[in-house]
C-alpha cells in the first residue's frame, strides 16, 4: 500500500506541474508554438541512453551514479540512464519531453537547459548543506534516472504560473506544487517532492532577477 501511495503522489505532483505549464503558456497556443529544440535535445539524449542500455549490458555500471565507483562524469551521465522498468522508463521519457517543452516555451531554451542542469547538480549539494542527507544514497534506485531533474524543472513552471494568475483555483494549483512536495518529503521521504521544492525556489529567484532586470531596461527605452 505504501508503494502504491508513493507512486500515486509522485504522479499527481507531475500532473500538477504539467497543468501549471499548460496554464502559463496557454493551452490553445501549443499548435502555433515553435519546435522546442532544448526539449528535443534532452529527450533525444535520454532516449539514446535507454537504447545504449539495450545494446550494451555494461552501460549502467559504467555510467550510473553509484558512489562506490569513481568517475566525475557519473553525476551527469546517470541522469540519462533509466532503471524503473518499462513503465518507469516510459514515464520518465514522456514527462521529460512534456516538461522541457513547456519550460522552453516560457523560459526559453538556454534557461531551460540551465534549470535542468541545476536539477542535476544542486539537490544533492543542498541536501548536504542543510544536513538532510549523509552524502550519496546507498539505495540503488537513486543511482540513475531523469525524474529528479525533470521534477526540479517542472516546479519552475508552477512558480511561473503562480506569478501569472489571480484565479483562486489556479493559485491553489501552483502553490500546491511546493506544498505537496514538502508533504511528500516529510511523510514519504520522497525525493521527488524535495527537488520540486528546490526547483520552485530557484524559479522564484530567477523570476525575481528577470523582473528587476527587465523593468530598468523598459524604463530606459521609454
Amino acid at each position: 500500500m505504501g508503494a502504491i501511495l508513493f507512486n500515486v503522489t509522485t504522479a499527481a505532483l507531475m500532473v500538477m506541474m504539467v497543468n501549471c505549464g499548460l496554464g502559463v503558456v496557454g493551452r490553445d497556443t501549443l499548435r502555433s508554438r515553435p519546435l522546442p529544440w532544448a526539449a528535443i535535445a534532452l529527450t533525444t539524449v535520454a532516449v539514446g541512453g535507454v537504447l545504449l542500455q539495450l545494446v550494451w549490458s555494461g552501460a549502467m555500471n559504467a555510467l550510473d551514479a553509484d558512489p562506490a565507483r569513481s568517475g566525475w562524469w557519473r553525476e551527469f551521465t546517470s541522469v540519462f540512464m533509466q532503471n524503473g522498468g518499462l513503465f518507469g522508463d516510459l514515464w520518465n521519457l514522456l514527462t521529460l519531453a512534456a516538461v522541457a517543452a513547456l519550460a522552453q516555451w516560457y523560459w526559453g531554451g538556454p534557461l531551460t537547459l540551465a534549470f535542468f542542469l541545476a536539477g542535476v547538480v544542486l539537490p544533492g549539494r543542498i541536501d548536504t548543506l542543510l544536513g538532510l542527507g549523509d552524502g550519496p544514497s546507498t539505495d540503488p534506485r537513486n543511482f540513475a534516472g531523469s525524474s529528479g531533474a525533470t521534477y526540479f524543472l517542472g516546479a519552475t513552471l508552477a512558480l511561473a504560473f503562480l506569478t501569472r494568475t489571480r484565479l483562486p483555483k489556479e493559485l491553489t494549483l501552483a502553490a500546491g506544487v511546493p506544498a505537496l512536495g514538502l508533504v511528500m518529503w516529510l511523510a514519504q521521504d520522497n525525493g521527488h517532492g524535495l527537488v520540486a521544492v528546490y526547483g520552485f525556489a530557484l524559479g522564484a529567484a530567477t523570476w525575481t532577477v528577470r523582473r528587476r532586470l527587465i523593468r530598468p531596461a523598459a524604463g530606459r527605452i521609454a
